[in-house]
C-alpha cells in the first residue's frame, strides 16, 4: 500500500515560492486569495471551472427517504446543497498513468 501524502496551503505556497520567487508571504497571500475567490464563488451558487484540472459542482438535493442502518426506522432527510468535483480528462489520464 502506498503512503497518502496531502497536499496543503503550505506547500501550494513552497511552490510558487520556488518557481516564481516570490516571498513566502506573497506566495502564502496568494494561495489564500485564489482559495477565498473560489470559496466566495461557491457560496454564492456559482460552480467554478479549473481548465485542465476539473470543476466544483453545486448541486441541490431534495427531500428524501432515508433508513437509519442501524434500526431500520425510515428517518427524511432534509433538502440540501451538496459540492461535488468532477476531475477533467487531462486530470484523469494524469492520475490513470501513475
Amino acid at each position: 500500500m502506498r503512503s497518502m501524502k496531502t497536499l496543503t496551503r503550505a506547500d501550494l505556497a513552497e511552490a510558487i515560492n520556488r518557481r516564481l520567487g516570490l516571498s513566502r508571504s506573497e506566495s502564502l497571500a496568494m494561495v489564500e486569495s485564489i482559495l477565498g475567490l473560489m470559496g466566495d464563488a461557491l457560496a454564492g451558487g456559482e460552480n467554478v471551472k479549473i481548465s485542465g484540472f476539473g470543476t466544483f459542482l453545486l448541486r441541490d438535493k431534495s427531500e428524501r427517504i432515508g433508513r437509519n442502518p442501524k434500526t431500520g426506522i425510515e428517518v427524511p432527510i432534509t433538502p440540501r446543497r451538496v459540492l461535488t468535483f468532477r476531475a477533467s480528462k487531462m486530470l484523469k489520464e494524469r492520475v490513470a498513468g501513475l
